[in-house]
Formats: structure tokens, C-alpha cells, sequence
């Protein structure tokens, strides 16, 4: 079954803003949800449960009539809190039953490490998602295939043919147990 999820993250810096503090701070931050009503939260909340729900379905929910609702919604699209509107596939269902966390620690005394890891690790569509994490390790990387054969196989002939890496470890997953779309924010305390 396919369910329809929206992707809302706050505003933060972007990584290459982390690596780059003239960038950083003279990039506009500011932090959007102090400015954010008790409607707009719960406009959020709404879209994030069902981001099929029509405008005036959403309308009757918050009280509010279609045109300032819609308003409301592109408020919060332009201010990049709603950052896109999505279909959640479930994974198993196309046939992709291997999914993986890998820690990765870079060889850093190699020139330009960072910038050649991203770069390779980008054009690698089973890594679906990249971290940079405190600890043991400088990446996590969230990878998602169809078998252990083809996980060993991107393993052996891709990831670890990238320069840049000193080690890897993974981590494979047994199974779901909690994969919650809505973000732990509090809705209802403005």
C-alpha cells in the first residue's frame, strides 16, 4: 500500500554551510517555528498525516476559509518549513528487502576526502540517505537494495572501492519497528 507522507524539516544550514563559516553566517538564518501560529502548527500536523487532503477539507479543519488556508500552506511552502509533497512507497512491496545502516569513517589525510566522498556517494541511488554523526564513525548512510547478493555486491565492487573510505561497518536491520512520519514537534501548545 502506498501512503502519501510530507517531508517537513525545520530550517537549519545545509551541510555545506557547516563546512564554510563565511557562508554560514552570512546565509539568512532564522528559526521559523517561533514565528508560527497555533494554525499554521496545526496546518502542519493535518498535511503531515494526509498530504492528499484537499484545500477545503483542510479549510474546515482549522477554521479557517479555502483562501487563507491556501495562503497559509504557501506561506510555509516559500519559508521552506514544507519542503515537498511525496508518495511513501514501502520498500518491500517493490521488492527491496535489504536495508542497511553503514557506518563509514573517512581516510582524512587524503586531499579533498570530504568533498570526493560526497561527490561518489551521491551517484549511488541504494544510498537513500547520508549522515554526518558524532562518535565511532563520520557518516551514517541509510542503504536500501533488493538481496544480500546485491548488498554484498555494492559493498565489495562500489562502496569500498572509494578511496576515501578508511572503514566501514554495517549494520543490517531485522526489521521495523517504528518509522513515524510526524515530527515530534508540540502542535498544540501555542
Amino acid at each position: 500500500m502506498t501512503l502519501q507522507c510530507l517531508q517537513i524539516i525545520l530550517s537549519r544550514p545545509t551541510f555545506a554551510q557547516l563546512f564554510d563559516p563565511k557562508l554560514y553566517f552570512t546565509t539568512k538564518l532564522r528559526d521559523m517555528s517561533e514565528k508560527l501560529d497555533k494554525i499554521d502548527l496545526k496546518i502542519l500536523k493535518i498535511l503531515q498525516e494526509n498530504s492528499k487532503i484537499t484545500n477545503l477539507d483542510l479549510s474546515k479543519k482549522i477554521g479557517l476559509s479555502p483562501a487563507p488556508t491556501l495562503e497559509r500552506v504557501k506561506k510555509l511552502e516559500q519559508s521552506d518549513i514544507i519542503q515537498s509533497y511525496h508518495a511513501h512507497v514501502n520498500p518491500t512491496q517493490m521488492g527491496l528487502n535489504v536495508k542497511t545502516f553503514v557506518l563509514v569513517s573517512l581516510a582524512w589525510k587524503k586531499e579533498n576526502a570530504l568533498n570526493s566522498f560526497l561527490e561518489k556517494i551521491g551517484k549511488i541511488d541504494e544510498v537513500t540517505e547520508c549522515y554526518i554523526i558524532t562518535g565511532e564513525a563520520d557518516f551514517l548512510m541509510k542503504i536500501i537494495c533488493k538481496d544480500i547478493p546485491t548488498y554484498e555486491q555494492l559493498l565489495f565492487k562500489t562502496i569500498s572501492q572509494i578511496e576515501e573510505i578508511e572503514r566501514l561497518k554495517t549494520l543490517m536491520t531485522l526489521s521495523t519497528v517504528k518509522d513515524a512520519k510526524l515530527l515530534p514537534f508540540s502542535y498544540d501548545e501555542k
